[in-house]
């Protein structure tokens, strides 16, 4: 049974054929891949922010139209209030005048 070669033999066999050469290439190819890791990442949390900023942006005009909602309905019962307040002066206005006209 023959074992198949190892991803390190294979890298140590192909050094001990090509020396320097495999070793700059290896370098250059290392360099690449770490350069292709940090343009990803940076594409990667620039996609991340904007979808970030877009759901901060919906938060917030949701936020926006609870907020005019409320002060709708704090505005209208405001003036049921005002109404009643309204009312109640009336009606002990017409009582004070009655009690003086007997």
């Amino acid at each position: 049974m023959t074992e198949t070669p190892t991803l390190l033999d294979n890298v140590s066999q192909t050094f001990r054929d090509h020396g320097l050469t495999a070793a700059i290439t290896a370098l250059m190819g290392g360099s690449l891949a770490v350069a292709a890791t940090v343009t990803r990442k940076a594409f990667t949390n620039e996609a991340m922010l904007e979808r970030l900023e877009h759901e901060l942006a919906t938060e917030r005009e949701r936020y926006d139209n609870q907020r005019a909602e409320d002060r709708r309905a704090d505005a209208a019962r405001l003036e049921r209030i005002e109404t009643d307040v309204r009312a109640m002066r009336d009606l002990m206005f017409e009582a004070f005048q009655r009690s003086r006209a007997d």
